[in-house]
């Protein structure tokens, strides 16, 4: 059996309800350096979060309906191929575009494929943090299931216990950007997903986030959740920015 195609860039999808589209461009563009292109879509539903001297791996999407949250998109050297490898893990087509290609993982999180565009300069850490993590959170009943069919899935990427028994890390390729955290839930509830961001200092991070009008939600040992202004949830860790681990590790 062959293995999947490599993964040769990701990027990671900010959804947020199409109403509030501007307030979240506005937002996740100041909390990480970036400047929105030109709307895209029939509805001028989505944008890129550029940098200057690297290349994109934010995107914003308005969503029609339901509260959003993040989605990670796989640009690959052989799309119909990734596809299948996908489907014969468990996963479900939900558009075939051709060039990009929607799915649902065996536990209910959206992804995307399509042809890689060149991509390969990662961002800088930006005022001491780094959007780069996508976490994915699964109910206690599908997440041995989820944990075997990304790290099947993804076969170039380390597959690593996590810091604690709930979580499990995939680990990409040196260079790429985003990484994924699948993470075990106390519930059972269909799967979502929120961005984290790695930071030098949360506190100091928390309170220039606050001042762009996101709000605390909750405190952890390594992380901080919060709602940004448009209510959608996302994790400050205590990760390195630089290496995207915990403090004393790789």
């Amino acid at each position: 059996m062959s293995p999947s195609p490599r993964t040769l860039w990701t990027y990671a999808f900010i959804d947020r309800p199409a109403d509030l589209f501007g307030q979240a461009g506005e937002f996740w563009t100041a909390v990480t350096g970036t400047r929105l292109s030109e709307l895209r879509g029939e509805q001028k539903e989505f944008a890129t979060l550029l940098h200057d001297g690297a290349d994109a791996c934010l995107k914003v999407q308005g969503v029609a309906s339901g509260p959003g949250g993040a989605h990670l998109d796989f640009p690959v050297d052989d799309v119909e191929r990734f596809a299948k490898s996908a489907v014969r893990l468990g996963a479900e087509v939900i558009a075939d575009q051709g060039t990009l290609v929607v799915l649902r993982s065996p536990a209910g999180q959206l992804f995307c494929t399509q042809p890689w565009d060149g991509a390969s300069v990662r961002p800088p850490v930006v005022r001491g943090s780094r959007l780069d993590q996508v976490c994915v959170d699964v109910a206690p009943s599908a997440y041995d299931a989820e944990v075997a069919f990304w790290s099947g899935l993804l076969t170039d990427w380390q597959s690593l216990p996590g810091s604690l028994p709930e979580f499990h890390v995939l680990r990409p390729p040196t260079g790429l950007p985003i990484r994924i955290l699948l993470q075990r839930l106390g519930e059972e509830r269909p799967a979502t997903a929120h961005l984290d961001l790695a930071c030098a200092d949360i506190e100091a991070t928390r309170a220039a986030h606050e001042r762009l009008g996101a709000k605390t939600v909750a405190t952890g040992r390594h992380w901080t959740v919060m709602h940004d202004p448009t209510g959608g949830t996302y994790c400050l860790t205590g990760r390195d920015p630089e290496t995207g681990g915990l403090p004393d590790s790789t």
